[in-house]
């Protein structure tokens, strides 16, 4: 494979046709990476890898080529707390300077719910996955509420990766906030998803599997 990048073989084309991982579909673009996000070796390999070129490297899961398209500064990832939300919420310009996204299942909005939150359901990801560059303005602060943080959690993660540059989870989800700050927002009981749950489509995300193709964008104050 490697002979054949020096050949001038692109290597988005060598990982749709040999990559086993998941983001092959996608050519092997992984989105933004930032260091703590790969096992050491690769990692090392990422930040000191020149731009546009392609190299390899070695980890415990096997042989790696990666190529690193582009580098940015380091964009802001947080917790937030329920009380911390309720205090900007009470902000009537909050909405407009924010984008908020509330990433449960349409059965579980309709129990509780918080205003100005636009819901996209984790089991459609598929649906709105590859539109979220053009559907959001990644300069604007972005806040992502799911039950309990934990779904949120992952999909704040994978924001960050597209490339959006102020990224808030709220920490506990909609059960923290009904229980620590507002009591009239109903709770309600985990749901039963059945075997397509939202968690296996977040373990279905490449950057949550072995990647043997890397081609991802460097972060992490770059130059």
């Amino acid at each position: 494979m490697e002979t054949k990048c020096k050949c001038g073989e692109d290597l988005k084309d060598l990982a749709v046709d040999h990559s086993i991982c998941p983001s092959k579909d996608e050519g092997g673009v992984l989105g933004w990476v930032r260091k703590g996000q790969m096992v050491p070796e690769l990692e090392e390999a990422v930040f000191n890898a020149p731009l546009n070129k392609v190299v390899m490297c070695k980890t415990e899961f096997g042989w790696h080529l990666l190529q690193v398209l582009s580098e940015r500064e380091e964009s802001v990832f947080e917790d937030i707390q329920p009380d911390e939300l309720h205090v900007k919420l009470q902000d009537p310009n909050f909405s407009g300077k924010a984008q908020l996204i509330d990433i449960r299942e349409p059965q579980e909005v309709d129990k509780a719910s918080l205003p100005g939150f636009k819901v996209l359901s984790l089991l459609q990801f598929g649906k709105w996955g590859t539109e979220i560059n053009s559907k959001f303005d990644l300069q604007k602060d972005t806040y992502v509420l799911c039950h309990h943080g934990i779904r949120s959690l992952q999909v704040a993660r994978w924001l960050q990766s597209k490339g959006f540059r102020k990224v808030y989870n709220i920490s506990g989800g909609i059960h923290a906030y009904a229980e620590q700050v507002n009591p009239s927002v109903p709770t309600y009981a985990r749901e039963n998803f059945g075997e397509r749950t939202p968690f296996n489509i977040l373990a279905g995300h490449p950057f949550k599997t072995a990647n043997f193709y890397l081609r991802g964008k460097a972060s992490d104050g770059r130059k």
